[in-house]
């Protein structure tokens, strides 16, 4: 999948005070991570186990 064509939204972690956000977007055999406030940089992407294990971490 490219890129471009992924449907990115704020995780739910994210509080709507406009602190630190992140985005994310999932396709069948990824996950990506990015900063809300820069979306053009860098962005981290995982494995959806990886994710997971991230997310029972939180």
């Amino acid at each position: 999948m490219n890129i471009e064509q992924l449907s990115w939204f704020k995780s739910s972690y994210s509080s709507g005070e406009g602190g630190q956000c992140l985005e994310v977007a999932t396709s069948p055999r990824t996950i990506h991570i990015r900063d809300s406030k820069n979306p053009d940089s860098l962005h981290v992407t995982v494995t959806p186990a990886t994710w997971v294990v991230f997310l029972n971490l939180l």
